[in-house]
């Protein structure tokens, strides 16, 4: 596996923007302070990259909580609405691999590995909608359960009507204003 590292310049442009998210939306976290998010991130040059993938495609990544078990910062995507960039994706390989014809460009599993990052589950996704409104004109795949998928479907999720609803679709289907959402541990 590569490991990548953005160039210095790079380092101090996301820290700058993360930083000055991060001082905007303070309901989201609670009791963190920057100086030690930016401690974290400063030994985790691969972690900064994927930030940056996360940033680089619409995602908008802040800081959400502390992972409990393991001390780290953990990071969603917080754009309003799921990522621009990461739209028109069919759930993953297989349901790629499934399509006869008109295929997309990738996966939604296939990039989120490929930018160093998990989909969010969906109760990951319901604790988002805790720390606003998001996905009120889009939607995002979420994490599907292995019996769904192995049947075919996969689930998203989107805020409608003041409620987060859960759908499912097949795996393969792909719409302009469904992408997904992601989460990296720092």
């Amino acid at each position: 596996m590569t490991t990548h590292h953005l160039a210095p310049d790079q380092q101090t442009e996301l820290l700058n923007t993360l930083k000055s998210r991060f001082e905007k939306n303070t309901n989201r976290r609670p009791g963190i302070n920057w100086a030690d998010v930016a401690a974290s991130l400063s030994i985790k040059p691969a972690k900064l990259w994927s930030l940056n993938e996360m940033e680089r495609t619409g995602g908008e990544p802040d800081v959400v909580g502390i992972d409990a078990k393991t001390g780290e910062y953990i990071f969603y995507d917080c754009a309003p609405e799921s990522p621009k960039s990461r739209r028109s994706l069919c759930y993953d390989g297989k349901a790629l691999d499934a399509r006869k014809e008109f295929k997309p460009e990738n996966t939604a599993m296939d990039m989120a590995a490929a930018m160093g990052i998990e989909i969010l589950t969906e109760a990951q996704y319901r604790e988002l909608q805790q720390l606003g409104e998001f996905d009120l004109k889009t939607s995002s795949w979420v994490l599907t359960p292995a019996d769904i998928r192995k049947l075919g479907g996969a689930i998203f999720c989107d805020r409608r009507y003041n409620t987060v609803f859960t759908y499912h679709n097949g795996a393969s289907s792909y719409y302009a204003a469904r992408g997904f959402r992601g989460v990296l541990k720092v």
